[in-house]
């Protein structure tokens, strides 16, 4: 068993090259399944977002608090609330981050090197 404490669980900034929109920390559990799972808590201020980017093995999101918005590529963005989970499937390229009108905090399960791409456009 092992266990990651909040409390030990180093807090900072995530690269603001693959975030827009406003700042963006995160808290890093650390290894969840050796050597490519991760999980992180990741608060986002109001409006800002991720990059589009996919994750070899997929990746889990839980919201925590406040409203998410996502999209895959190929859809229309999504509004998320508190406890609503959400999959994106290995190698499907999506964006997530919060909804304009407030902060958002989310629990993010990935597996595998995040493959970052470009600045989600406005519209999206």
């Amino acid at each position: 068993m092992r266990i990651a404490r909040a409390s030990e669980s180093p807090k900072g900034p995530m690269d603001p090259s693959n975030f827009s929109g406003g700042s963006v920390e995160r808290r890093d559990y650390g290894a969840i399944d050796e050597p490519s799972g991760t999980a992180l808590a990741v608060s986002f201020a109001a409006g800002a977002r991720t990059n589009w980017h996919r994750h070899p093995g997929g990746q889990v999101l839980y919201i925590l608090e406040g409203q998410a918005r996502m999209a895959a590529r190929d859809g229309t963005p999504v509004s998320l609330d508190p406890g609503d989970l959400v999959t994106a499937l290995p190698g499907e390229e999506h964006w997530h981050g919060a909804a304009p009108n407030g902060p958002m905090t989310h629990l993010a399960i990935q597996f595998g090197v995040t493959a970052w791409g470009e600045a989600v456009e406005q519209g999206d």
